[in-house]
């Protein structure tokens, strides 16, 4: 595929990111722009750090939300964390799925808790697929993605 398609699919598919809810256009944006020609990379290994990151956390938090008794406080501190990381990154649907699961954690609720766990793993699952394919387009197309 020649370069000049691929670089417009690789801003299509930003695009739609951005205009889908997935990610937040600034924080993002500003992610891509501490790219230069030493770091062309910078972008997708603050992602991939990310993912790293927040694959602990869901471990943590899967062990701890089965424990007895429920230790909302512990189940808090991490998705504060969680949703810490996520923010930085700009993945706006994991930080509000986050959000949703902090709410439950303070209100002692654990099956909104485990709900709204599944919904974070879920967003935070789909984000990686997209990002993953978006990184991948973008280093066919020569771009610092």
């Amino acid at each position: 595929m020649d370069s000049s398609l691929l670089q417009r699919q690789v801003a299509y598919t930003k695009r739609c990111f951005f205009e889908q809810g997935y990610l937040d256009r600034d924080q993002f944006t500003q992610l891509e722009e501490l790219q230069d020609d030493t770091n062309p990379n910078f972008a997708e290994e603050i992602v991939s750090l990310f993912y790293n990151d927040s694959a602990r956390l869901i471990r943590s938090i899967e062990q701890t939300i089965v424990s007895k008794p429920t230790d909302f406080e512990k189940l808090d501190n991490y998705m504060h964390q969680f949703k810490g990381s996520s923010s930085s990154i700009g993945a706006n649907r994991v930080t509000e799925a986050c959000s949703q699961f902090r709410e439950y954690c303070l209100a002692g609720n654990l099956e909104g808790c485990i709900r709204s766990f599944q919904e974070v793993k879920q967003e935070h699952e789909i984000l990686k697929k997209k990002l993953d394919t978006y990184f991948q387009l973008a280093r066919q197309a020569g771009n610092k993605g």
